[in-house]
């Protein structure tokens, strides 16, 4: 018994690893109340498992680096910016950055992927994490993604799909078979219940 607990524990532990990303607080609301994540939406959090990213082929060499670099259109706040490699818990990473790729998910240069990179939506009073994916919502249809890698090869991908899940469902973190795919995420407003998921699908890359 005690063996069996001690493994729940474990991966209880594991499973709170998923991006509690988009789910930082800016100042105020528009009622004046700060907006922080609840403690439900906040205690409903799981990760992918390790190595969910990985696939059997390259489109593209692997760098040495796997810092990435994101623009979207879109989206006012994203920009050439600077994306680490980091598990959803690391604040300071989503505090110093935009946004983080997702430790475990996938990168654009693998054939069958899904690039996982999640951003606040509020974020946080003078970092780089303040209302980065705020207007994330915006993204539709046709709407194109860039990702650079740190070789400088350029990978364009195009809106596909846009909706909202719970943060138990790890299952958008996963490869969709036979398909290059970028997923980006944050918090849904205004109580961060949920995720807001746009996916691209790979166009090109050069």
């Amino acid at each position: 018994m005690r063996l069996r607990g001690f493994v729940i524990l474990l991966v209880g532990v594991l499973a709170f690893a998923l991006v509690a990303v988009g789910c930082g607080q800016s100042q105020r609301s528009e009622a004046g109340k700060p907006k922080t994540m609840n403690e439900r939406a906040r205690q409903q959090q799981v990760a992918p498992k390790e190595g969910e990213g990985r696939d059997q082929g390259l489109i593209a060499p692997a760098p040495e680096s796997h810092v990435l670099r994101l623009t979207v259109p879109a989206m006012k706040r994203v920009h050439d910016a600077v994306v680490p490699t980091a598990v959803g818990t690391d604040e300071q990473a989503l505090k110093n950055h935009v946004a983080i790729h997702l430790k475990g998910t996938g990168f654009p240069w693998q054939k069958v992927t899904n690039v996982y990179i999640a951003g606040h939506r509020l974020g946080y009073r003078g970092t780089r994490s303040l209302y980065a994916f705020y207007d994330l919502n915006k993204l539709k249809k046709g709407d194109r993604i860039y990702i650079t890698d740190a070789n400088g090869r350029k990978y364009t991908y195009e809106v596909f799909k846009k909706f909202a899940v719970a943060p138990t469902d790890v299952s958008v973190t996963k490869p969709v078979p036979g398909k290059n795919i970028v997923t980006l995420q944050s918090c849904t407003l205004p109580d961060y219940e949920k995720r807001l998921i746009v996916q691209g699908k790979l166009v090109s890359h050069t």
